[in-house]
């Protein structure tokens, strides 16, 4: 596969070529370089002949490249760094297929006791411009989970390589830009490219027919377990809180993604007697639209049922204003509460989501659910929720 040459602020990246052949020796022939290097250190001419007829043998690879990163004013090699080709399984979203790069720089700086990252996005990664996302204003769009997980094993490699200086980590998308514009990221304030988002780095399986299918596996599994209540939850952040704020056994849950009506349907048909749904508000809100598919494609009315909350429990005109040109439910909750107003309209949603699952559960089976926020916690629970709760602990 070929790897399209592009640039950041400082930098050139291109495919290795045999021109590289006298800066690869003094990287890979260096025996204190050779220390931070997973291949052997080479000792003469012939044995990088050999690894970079290697390297150029990646050029037929279909998911990584190996490319030589230049300063782009002097045209001087002073690095090199590796790209991976995203592969989004079988629910392709718009980032499937493109290349995710990562260019690191070591310098000496640092209290020479621990090493010192410092992670930022290159060209094709967005930088956040209004605030209530994941990452402050100003910052590049690499969320939390990503960077700790980026974090976790670069301190890995430092220990096994006993290095204490600095390193400067840059995250690239080369068509992340044009990609940003088929995303919801410039009406979430995150401009310059995509988001680096993620909870555990692996694809899972998501297309719609896999992933009901592997809900279902799942309810099956549980009940014949004798399981008789589902705990579900649409994602892992969900089931993070059920075991963080209750100790609840994650291997006793179920993640059914954006699917909340059809999980209904197949707890019913499978035989349990209740379900149980956890998740943040972001997501659940929606239900209390009526809406049982919570993808976006599917529409996003979430400050609107926030809005509509607040007209019912007697929130401001300019309260409602804000909520409106909010873009998470986390930002639009603090102004909420700057009014004294969130348990009200808490509970007024709770109401909602309430009557909405109870109409498509239609007597099937008893249902409730349980809503919480990264910032407030725990914001509110439906009638049985509790009783719920306390039969699955």
């Amino acid at each position: 596969m070929t790897f399209t040459p592009f640039e950041t602020a400082r930098l050139r990246l291109r495919p290795q070529e045999t021109r590289d052949a006298g800066f690869a020796l003094c990287i890979w022939g260096d025996p204190i370089t050779g220390k931070y290097l997973s291949d052997p250190v080479l000792d003469d001419i012939d044995d990088l002949n050999e690894y970079m007829e290697l390297l150029r043998s990646l050029s037929d690879s279909t998911d990584c490249y190996y490319v030589i990163a230049e300063d782009k004013v002097t045209h001087q090699p002073i690095g090199t760094c590796c790209a991976v080709v995203k592969d989004g399984g079988d629910d392709p979203d718009v980032t499937s297929g493109s290349k995710i790069c990562a260019t690191v720089t070591a310098d000496n700086g640092g209290d020479g006791e621990k090493e010192l990252l410092q992670i930022d996005g290159g060209k094709g990664v967005g930088h956040v411009t209004r605030p209530g996302l994941d990452q402050p204003v100003g910052n590049a769009a690499i969320n939390h989970v990503p960077r700790e997980m980026i974090t976790r094993e670069v301190q890995e490699v430092c220990r096994l390589c006993d290095f204490h200086g600095t390193l400067h980590i840059l995250i690239s998308v080369p068509d992340g830009e044009a990609l940003a514009e088929r995303t919801f990221n410039p009406r979430l304030g995150i401009v310059g490219g995509i988001s680096i988002l993620g909870t555990t780095g692996i694809v899972e399986p998501m297309s719609s027919q896999a992933l009901k299918e592997t809900i279902r596996v799942e309810l099956r599994q549980q009940r014949a377990e004798g399981q008789t209540i589902a705990a579900v939850s649409p994602g892992n952040y969900g089931l993070d809180f059920m075991q963080q704020t209750y100790g609840y056994d994650l291997d006793r849950s179920v993640k059914c993604s954006n699917f909340i009506g059809e999980t209904i349907d197949m707890a019913a048909e499978l035989g349990f007697c209740a379900m149980l749904l956890t998740g943040h508000i972001g997501k659940l809100i929606k239900v209390a639209g009526g809406i049982m598919n919570t993808h976006s494609h599917e529409g996003d009315c979430r400050m609107e049922l926030l809005a509509a909350a607040g007209i019912r429990e007697n929130v401001s005109l300019e309260c409602l204003k804000k909520i409106l040109d909010c873009v998470t439910t986390e930002e639009a909750l603090a102004f909420i509460d700057a009014e004294g107003k969130k348990e009200d309209v808490m509970e007024d949603i709770m109401k909602k989501i309430d009557f909405y699952l109870k109409k498509r559960a239609a007597g099937r089976l008893q249902i409730a659910c349980i809503v919480y926020s990264n910032t407030y916690g725990l914001l509110g629970m439906t009638a049985k929720a509790e009783e719920l709760l306390r039969r699955l602990l």
